[in-house]
This record gives C-alpha cells, sequence and structure tokens, in this order.
C-alpha cells in the first residue's frame, strides 16, 4: 500500500476507502453517531501555518462523510472539535499516546461539546484511530526541508481549492 501524506485530501480519501472495504470499521463503530472535527494547529516547521480542521461523520457505524471543514463549518456541524498540535495527533495515531489521558491532561483540547460526552468516545477511539492510520502515513517531521516547503504550497492550494 502506498504512503500518503498526513493532513492532505488523499489521506482522508484513502481512509474513506479502507473504511468502506473493511466491515470490522463499522462494527467496532455500530453505536457510534456522531460528528466530530479534530483541529491541527498551526506548525510551520510541518508546513500548516494556520489550523487545519479535519473530521467525519458516522450514523452506527456508518461513514457519511470525512473530509475537511472550514472553522465555521465545524462549529456548526460537529458534536465536538478536538485541538491538539500534529505532534501530538501524532502521537495518538502511532499509538505512543491514549485519547483519554491525553484529553485529561490537556495536550488535547475541547473546544467544542460536552467533556463527558468526549469521554464516551473512548470505547471508540482505537477503531478509528485504527480507520485513520489503515494506509502508511508520512508524517511531516520525516520529510526533508524542501518536501516540507512542497508540502505547505500544497496545503495552501487545497485549502483554496476546497474553502478550508
Amino acid at each position: 500500500m502506498e504512503e500518503v501524506r498526513y493532513c492532505t485530501p488523499e489521506w482522508l480519501e484513502a481512509c474513506a476507502k479502507a473504511y468502506s472495504s473493511s466491515p470490522k470499521y463499522e462494527e467496532a463503530l455500530k453505536k457510534l453517531s456522531t460528528m466530530i472535527c479534530y483541529r491541527v494547529k498551526a506548525t510551520p516547521e510541518w508546513g500548516i501555518d494556520d489550523d487545519l480542521i479535519f473530521g467525519a461523520a458516522v450514523d452506527k457505524g456508518v461513514l457519511l462523510e470525512i473530509g475537511f471543514f472550514s472553522e465555521a463549518d465545524a462549529k456548526e456541524r460537529a458534536d465536538f472539535i478536538m485541538a491538539a498540535t500534529p505532534q501530538q495527533w501524532k502521537r495518538l495515531l502511532v499509538k505512543e499516546g491514549k485519547f483519554v489521558a491525553d484529553l485529561m491532561t490537556g495536550k488535547v483540547s475541547l473546544e467544542h461539546g460536552s467533556k463527558v460526552g468526549a469521554i464516551g468516545l473512548a470505547p471508540y477511539a482505537d477503531s478509528f484511530i485504527a480507520a485513520l492510520t489503515a494506509v502508511p502515513l508520512e508524517f511531516q517531521d520525516e520529510m526533508s526541508p524542501e518536501e516540507v516547503e512542497a508540502y505547505r504550497s500544497y496545503v495552501s492550494e487545497f485549502r483554496a481549492e476546497l474553502g478550508v
């Protein structure tokens, strides 16, 4: 399977394909109906000059939508908005951290939604992370400076194209 770059439309498209092609994700999330957005905080050394927000909507485990969202769209539609640096999201995606522990210690902040509700997502966190990492990922801290600059330029392009 080809590696994709973290925080790109190609990554989210690959996640959607992996999710829909494997019944294990739907089965694991069958009791979950929610819309969650994740803010990746601006981190220029990662080629992210402004916050990026991506998210997903599931209904009884069925993936309805996954993609990038504008600030206004996320606030209007999401049940939860969680925020962290890309380094912190990477820790969770590569299973070096635990969602509940990171939420409780403030490494991941809850910007929108109830803390009790967010903690209620804990049983689903590992399955959702597995779906987001179903394809091999290349993170920006694994890229050369030239690749980070190319990523920065690409982010600018897809943000303009998607209106996010």
